[in-house]
């Protein structure tokens, strides 16, 4: 998490002096950068709206109309084996968790869970109940689809979390720490092409 902070800062520092075009990012350099975090990376761009008017659910749009609205999940009387094999399988670091039988949320389960709860103390995963190492709905901070995007960020690194459920009176997709990462750059590198085409004389 704080190798990520770093990383985040130095790139801002970068786009407040400007960045000369043979420096610039190549799509595809970005996208393995996003990749190596577990981050779905998609065609859809950002809406140029400003941090301070950009929201989750245009973090949820770029994911693409089939991503959107949808998560990943489990229950809480799945095993943890068959909830990691989940996560490997899609490449992602926690799942939802419903209670059985119903679409209300329990709670969430990462993989800091499964190292912490399962491998450090010699559990077996396949024995093991999601519902019995889980991080509870009492204790799951959760943002809605109208949160700030800042505010997002704010929340998931005061709290060292890095997946954050959105909720509109229910679940209604995930985000990631490395999702608002990538938005709150794009949007600084639009503005910062938009600055330098102003200055460039492209503006009246």
């Amino acid at each position: 998490m704080e190798g990520l902070t770093r990383a985040v800062r130095a790139y801002q520092a970068m786009l407040t002096v400007g960045i000369p075009k043979h420096l610039h990012w190549k799509v595809m350099d970005r996208k393995n950068i996003f990749s190596r975090f577990g981050c779905v990376t998609s065609s859809t761009t950002m809406p140029e709206k400003g941090l301070e008017n950009l929201t989750v659910a245009d973090v949820l749009m770029t994911k693409g109309e089939d991503k959107t609205g949808s998560w990943l999940w489990c229950r809480t009387n799945d095993t943890v084996y068959d909830a990691v094999n989940n996560m490997a399988k899609n490449n992602i670091g926690s799942l939802v968790v419903l209670k059985p039988e119903e679409q209300h949320i329990a709670g969430i389960i990462t993989e800091r869970d499964y190292l912490r709860k399962i491998i450090a103390q010699g559990r077996s995963s396949k024995y093991t109940r999601v519902g019995e190492i889980m991080t509870d709905e009492s204790k799951l901070t959760t943002v809605t689809s109208d949160t700030n995007i800042l505010q997002a960020m704010k929340l998931m690194t005061d709290n060292h979390i890095r997946h954050v459920p959105v909720i509109d009176g229910k679940i209604v997709g995930m985000i990631s720490i490395v999702d608002v990462v990538r938005a709150v750059v794009e949007q600084q590198n639009k503005e910062l092409k938009r600055l330098n085409e102003f200055i460039g004389g492209e503006y009246y």
